[in-house]
């Protein structure tokens, strides 16, 4: 499809990406929105929790809501995101990744970028429970990258699942890394890191044989995590092999349904091949939307309503 020529144009202070990230993640404020909690226990023991969200009148309309990097259901994107769309006459139900619902998942993996096995199984599980005939996935950030993943990497999908919003999507993890680590991001890598180390010593004493203070005292920077836990926990070489075969780009041609892509030019946790452009230009169903404003997950509009909670509406609609 055509590259999506982008109207926004927020008020002046929301044209800087780094005021823009910071205010959606730490200053909005909280929304007005019930959720209520479900586990779902998997196959390999382990559980996830989902957290629903009802439109005042019965729908057969969903849609599932995946959060970024140590995020959680109750984060304000997620939530504000969840509002729109419950006022607008949808169902909603967030996904906790594993151990970031509030309580640590039991087994030594957790979640990473393209760990869609556990995506499958929560929609898998609401197919089962529940008769929607029409059903969206909204990603965000490293959640949007696992629903571009999983939506090429499917040679089927369920019927139901008619559209697909990631935003704000680090489609080259390799180059979002390398980016989230350079001197200018130190704040937001430094956060995500203390984030991450914390759950590393919690998890290092349900399984110390996998897990010791030798390997820890190595982990310096967000890559060095990946190299030490992610890869190994979940069957990869090192970080690098990670990175490598869970960027969504090489995913994201095979896609057969419509999807919208929303990432601002000011997202200082992208590279610059974060930008599919010639894939979108020779897709039929990517539509890439590049406004110059938004930072990371940002994209105000106004407190009640951001331009990405607009755009996707618009984009079901």
């Amino acid at each position: 499809m055509p590259i999506i020529k982008s109207d926004y144009k927020p008020t002046y202070i929301f044209r800087n990406g780094f005021f823009s990230t910071i205010y959606a993640s730490k200053i909005r404020n909280e929304t007005n929105f019930f959720q209520q909690r479900e586990r779902i226990n998997l196959p390999d023991e382990d559980f996830i929790d989902l957290d629903w969200s009802y439109a005042e009148k019965p729908t057969n309309k969903l849609v599932i809501l995946l959060h970024g990097l140590e995020g959680n259901a109750q984060r304000t994107y997620i939530k504000g995101m969840g509002r729109a769309l419950k006022n607008n006459g949808r169902d909603t139900v967030a996904m906790n990744f594993r151990g970031c619902s509030g309580e640590d998942n039991l087994l030594y993996q957790s979640y990473h970028s393209g760990k869609t096995d556990d995506l499958i199984e929560v929609i898998s599980h609401i197919l089962e429970k529940d008769n929607y005939q029409e059903i969206t996935i909204v990603g965000f950030s490293l959640g949007g990258n696992l629903l571009l993943k999983y939506l090429g990497e499917q040679t089927s999908l369920p019927k139901q699942i008619k559209k697909g919003v990631a935003i704000s999507v680090p489609s080259n993890l390799k180059g979002s890394i390398e980016t989230l680590m350079s001197p200018s991001n130190w704040m937001y890598s430094e956060i995500f890191l203390s984030n991450l180390k914390k759950k590393y010593k919690r998890k290092m004493k349900q399984h110390p044989d996998k897990m010791n203070m030798s390997d820890f005292a190595k982990i310096k920077t967000l890559k060095d995590f990946d190299d030490i836990y992610t890869s190994k926990a979940h069957g990869f070489k090192d970080a690098y092999d990670y990175y490598e075969k869970n960027s969504s780009n090489q995913f994201i041609p095979n896609i057969k349904i419509p999807v919208l892509i929303l990432n601002a030019k000011n997202d200082s946790f992208l590279n610059e091949d974060c930008y599919p452009y010639q894939t979108a230009e020779n897709s039929k169903n990517i539509y890439l939307e590049t406004p110059l404003y938004g930072g990371h997950v940002g994209f105000h509009q106004t407190n009640e309503v951001y331009y990405s909670e607009k755009r996707t509406l618009e984009f079901l609609k």
